[in-house]
Formats: structure tokens, C-alpha cells, sequence
């Protein structure tokens, strides 16, 4: 599905701000795969995100699609087939329109009029999948979504990415800025929709339960390098104290993120 071949990042190349993001990485994410990616702050798992998705160029290496070199294709074009999600439940959605024209954004991307083509019948289709939600927004179809809370606003970015039928979805700490209740839920659906449409995923979690709980494989960033890669039966044979064992045996020291061993 996707393919990363010694790429590196560095930001500021030759000045004393000079970052070096990611270093010769080498990654496959295969079709199907449900990946949790885990690291410190500044191990490079946003930056990982913004190659794949085409945010960023890498400053050397390549990116490979379907076994396609993509490594100069822009955002625009990779969203025809990848979709992401932010941490913060603003950005995924347009506050200003109603959930019924979000919706239809998403499901019929390049229709030239929303309101001419939103009919009775897509209106029953948009109120039967905001129902599987289990918010009460198949009532608010209305509704501007700034009057929605940050929870509900995060599920239904989630649902206008799977109508939008993307191949690959890249989940970045999308449940990081909701409280525990509505984390919980969004991340109940991310599992339904991920089983229901077998979609490829990738999923950035600062919480190492989470990274541990979801997916066939975990991978471990530090220092903008693959530490860690492993799924199937190992991945399930792991612990929190045994990630953070093996993270000291590897690196030689002990993990200096409180966030993450607080999780």
C-alpha cells in the first residue's frame, strides 16, 4: 500500500536550526495492515504522517504507492486516496456549514452545487449513517456543525472520511483532545469502520495502552528512527513495562516523556 525507502527529513538544512526529523527510514505498511505508531514527543511521528500524506517532501529517499513512486506528489493528488485525521476535532470539518452539506462534501466530492444536488434521498442516506454514531445527529442534519461539541464533531470527521472512500487513513492523535468518554467512542467507531470498509490504517497514539490494545502491528519511533516494528503474536505478548523494557534495552536509556508512561 504504502512504502517508505531510506527517506530522510531535515528541516533547516545548513543553519544552526538545522533538525534532522527522520533519519533513512524504511517502512511498508501493507494493504490491510492497522498500524499504531508510538514515540516521544519529537521522534518524528507527525512528520511521518506529513510525508506519507504529501505535506512535506522528503530531503532524500522516496515514497511509494501501490508501487508508484509518489515522492513528488502533492497533497492535493494523495488525497484522492489517503484520508487523515487531526488531534484537534476543528480541523476535520467546515463549522460554518450544516452536517448535511459536510457530508455531502465529502461523499460527492466535485459536485459544482451542494443544495441542487442534495435531494430527500441522499438526506435519508446521511441521517441513516449519522444514526450508526449513536449521538442524536441524524436529527441535526441543520445544524451548523460549530454547535457541536468537540466529541461529536471528531466522530463525524471520522464518518465524512469513510464516506469519502479513502484507501489508506492516517490517524493522528485523533482522540488526544477529547475526555475519556468521547475518546473512548471515537475509537469504538474507528474499529467498526476500519472492520466494515477494510481500510488500511495508521494510527499516531500518545498512549501506550491504546498502541498496544489496537491494530496487527506497533511500531516505536525515537529520534526519528524505527526502534520498534513488530505484530502479529509478539505484538500481543507485549505490556506497557515490557515496551518500556525493551525501549531502555534498545536505546540505553530510560523513556523521558511523562506523557507517554503516564498514559
Amino acid at each position: 500500500m504504502i512504502e517508505l525507502r531510506n527517506v530522510t527529513k531535515v528541516f533547516n538544512p545548513g543553519t544552526p536550526n538545522e533538525n534532522v526529523a527522520l533519519r533513512h527510514m524504511n517502512l511498508q505498511v501493507n494493504e490491510g495492515d492497522f498500524v499504531t505508531v508510538i514515540g516521544s514527543n519529537g521522534s518524528g511521528k507527525t512528520t511521518l504522517f506529513n510525508l506519507i500524506g504529501g505535506t512535506f517532501m522528503p530531503t532524500m529517499g522516496q515514497v511509494f504507492a501501490h508501487g508508484e513512486n509518489v515522492t513528488r506528489e502533492p497533497e492535493y493528488k494523495r488525497s484522492r486516496y489517503i484520508g487523515r485525521i487531526f488531534q484537534d476535532p476543528l480541523l476535520g470539518t467546515a463549522g460554518t456549514m450544516s452536517l448535511e452539506h459536510n457530508m455531502m462534501l465529502s461523499a460527492y466530492k466535485g459536485m459544482k452545487s451542494l443544495k441542487k444536488n442534495l435531494n430527500a434521498k441522499r438526506r435519508s442516506y446521511f441521517r441513516e449513517r449519522l444514526s450508526e454514531l449513536e449521538m442524536g445527529l441524524e436529527d441535526r442534519l441543520k445544524d451548523n456543525v460549530g454547535l457541536l461539541s468537540g466529541g461529536q464533531r471528531q466522530a463525524l470527521t471520522l464518518l465524512m472520511m469513510v464516506l469519502s472512500r479513502p484507501e489508506l487513513i492516517l490517524l493522528d492523535e485523533h482522540t488526544a483532545a477529547l475526555d475519556p468518554q468521547n475518546a473512548d467512542k471515537v475509537l469504538h467507531l474507528t474499529t467498526k469502520f476500519v472492520e466494515e470498509y477494510k481500510l488500511t490504517t495508521v494510527m499516531i497514539t500518545h498512549n501506550m495502552h491504546q498502541a498496544l490494545k489496537y491494530g496487527n502491528r506497533l511500531i516505536m519511533l525515537d529520534a526519528g528512527e524505527i526502534i520498534l516494528n513488530v505484530d502479529g503474536k509478539e505484538k500481543q505478548q507485549l505490556t506497557v513495562n515490557k515496551l518500556v523494557n525493551r525501549f531502555k534495552k534498545i536505546r540505553h536509556q530510560e523513556i523521558d516523556d511523562d506523557e507517554l508512561l503516564l498514559s
